[in-house]
């Protein structure tokens, strides 16, 4: 089970996450009350390991400014949450190695999401970062054979009951791990990973679960070069 862990604002955070054994760690961009600076992100993901997979999440930004800000951060990964077009992502594709399309739980756009060639599709509450959970059987819209990232109010206590509901590939939090806005709260974080890695480790018992016939762990290092 792939975890990210997003919404970080500081070295001591992601380190942590990283410590408890998160997969990748994502850094907003966008207008939030989690938004930083490029200068500090790049600051923190230089301390980063290697095989961590560092994410900026950005919401309707021009192709070119996302490009800029990876490149001169050195993250290896942008998350696009706006209203990002096909071709939009597949111009940012060309200059960054990992790209994460989201859509909102219930956004039918999702159905054509084979279409962005993003690695990886994230399902949110419409409204990101909230700490609300939406119907997770909304998450079912996205296309067999791509890769389902589930977000929107997940956390410790329900993260083992979404990965038992929808199969994804991966689980997304911010709100749910936090002490207060932009800052975690160690025992929410050590919890939520423990519960998401023991949820996603085994075998299914219904092969005909939804999503279950996902692809194989990401290697993004492989995978993205």
């Amino acid at each position: 089970m792939f975890v990210k862990v997003c919404g970080t604002t500081s070295e001591e955070d992601a380190l942590l996450a990283v410590a408890m054994g998160a997969d990748a760690i994502g850094f907003i961009f966008a207008p939030s009350p989690r938004q930083v600076a490029p200068r500090l992100v790049n600051d923190i993901v230089r301390r980063l390991p290697a095989e961590i997979l560092t994410v900026g999440v950005f919401r309707d930004e021009v192709p070119e400014r996302v490009i800029e800000i990876v490149q001169k951060t050195g993250l290896r990964a942008a998350q696009l949450h706006g209203h990002e077009s096909p071709e939009q992502t597949h111009k940012i594709k060309e200059r960054v190695s990992v790209v994460f399309k989201a859509f909102a739980a219930g956004d039918m756009g999702v159905r054509q999401a084979r279409a962005y060639r993003a690695d990886a599709v994230l399902v949110d509450n419409p409204k990101p970062g909230s700490g609300q959970v939406f119907d997770w059987s909304l998450a079912e819209d996205v296309p067999g054979g791509l890769r389902l990232m589930l977000a929107g109010g997940l956390g410790p206590d329900n993260v083992a009951d979404a990965i038992h509901t929808v199969h994804p590939w991966g689980v997304d939090a911010c709100s749910g791990l936090e002490a207060s806005p932009g800052k975690k709260d160690p025992r929410k974080l050590r919890a939520f990973i423990a519960n998401a890695k023991e949820a996603g480790g085994g075998d299914d018992e219904d092969d005909d679960a939804p999503m279950a016939d996902g692809p194989v762990p990401f290697d993004w290092m492989e995978h993205g070069g």
